[in-house]
C-alpha cells in the first residue's frame, strides 16, 4: 500500500483569484500545478463554460475530484449540476454547507425533514455514476436526546451508497477533538478528507464571520479563531493523514477559508509543501 495520498486543492481556497476574473482560471490551475498538487476540488464555474474547465485541467494536468455545490441548486435543478459535472470529470459531487433550518442542533424536525431530501439526492447522483458527499462543519456535532451525535445520525439514516462523507478535520476538531477517530469510523465511507488548520484561543462566539456567514457582533468576544496553511496552525497532522490511509480514502483536499494578508497562493505553497516535508 501506498504511503500517501493524492493531494488536491479546493479552488474557493483562491476565490479573490477568480471571482472577478475568470480569465485567470487557467493561469491559476497552471501555478496550482507547479506547486505539485494532483488536482482540484471545485466550488462553482465562475461563469466558464464546463467544457473549457475540462479542457484547461486536461491541458494543465489537474484531476477535477470533486465540486461542492450548494443545496438549493441541487434542488432546483439536479440535472443541470450532474451534466455540468459530468462533462469536467468530476467523481464526487458535495453538499458543503447545512442551512440554519436543517441542523440537529437548531431545529430537530427540521432536521427529520432533510434527511429524505438527502437521500433523494444522493440516489440520483449514485444513478448517474457520481457520488454525493456531505462536508461538515461543527454544527453537525450536537448530541441528539438518545446520545448520539448528529453528524452519525445522518450517516445511519442515508444508504452507503447514496450518502459518503467528506470530513472537514478543523470543523470536527474544534467540535470534537477527535478528527482521526471520525475519519476511522467512517471506514471505506470517505473518500475525500479535507485537511484545514487553525488556531483556535479563549472563547469565540462567532466563527462564522470568518467565511462570510452574516452574525450579529458580540461585545464580549474575548477570544480568537483563524485559519493558517496545513502545518501552521494547532492540529495534529500525522494521526490524521495515516488514519486517512488506513481508512480507504482516495484523495486529501487542502482548504484555507480566509488567508488574511497573505497571498492565497502562498498560502497553498505553505500548505503543499509542509505535505511534502511529511512524504505527501
Amino acid at each position: 500500500m501506498s504511503n500517501s495520498l493524492p493531494v488536491a486543492i479546493q479552488v474557493y481556497s483562491l476565490r479573490d483569484l477568480l471571482e472577478n476574473t475568470p480569465e485567470n482560471f487557467k493561469s491559476v490551475m497552471q501555478q496550482v500545478k507547479s506547486m505539485s498538487y494532483d488536482g482540484i476540488e471545485l466550488a462553482g464555474l465562475y461563469g466558464l463554460e464546463p467544457g473549457y474547465i475540462k479542457e484547461v485541467l486536461d491541458e494543465v494536468g489537474l484531476v477535477p475530484i470533486s465540486a461542492h455545490v450548494p443545496f438549493n441548486e441541487m434542488m432546483d435543478d439536479l440535472d443541470k449540476v450532474i451534466a455540468d459535472y459530468s462533462i469536467i470529470g468530476v467523481r464526487f459531487l458535495v453538499m458543503p454547507y447545512m442551512a440554519d433550518q436543517y441542523r440537529p442542533g437548531v431545529s430537530p424536525e427540521g432536521f427529520q425533514s432533510f434527511l429524505p431530501l438527502l437521500n433523494e439526492v444522493g440516489k440520483k447522483i449514485h444513478d448517474a455514476g457520481m457520488t454525493f458527499l456531505y462536508h461538515n462543519h461543527d454544527f453537525e456535532f450536537v448530541r441528539l436526546p438518545g446520545g448520539q451525535w448528529g453528524y452519525d445520525a445522518m450517516f445511519d439514516a442515508i444508504p452507503h451508497d447514496y450518502l459518503m462523507s467528506e470530513l472537514d478535520t478543523c470543523w470536527c476538531d474544534v467540535a470534537t477533538g477527535e478528527a482521526p477517530e471520525f475519519i476511522r469510523k467512517y471506514t471505506g465511507r470517505i473518500p475525500v478528507v479535507h485537511l484545514k488548520d487553525y488556531i483556535k484561543k479563549g472563547d469565540v462566539k462567532n466563527m462564522y464571520k470568518l467565511i462570510g456567514i452574516d452574525a450579529e457582533e458580540d461585545d464580549k468576544e474575548t477570544g480568537y479563531f483563524g485559519f493558517r496553511p496545513v502545518g501552521f496552525g494547532q492540529m495534529l497532522w500525522e494521526p490524521i493523514l495515516e488514519t486517512s490511509l488506513a481508512a480507504g480514502t482516495k484523495w486529501v483536499v487542502v482548504e484555507q477559508d480566509e488567508h488574511y494578508e497573505m497571498d492565497p497562493l502562498e498560502a497553498a505553497r505553505r500548505s503543499r509543501e509542509y505535505l511534502r516535508i511529511l512524504g505527501w
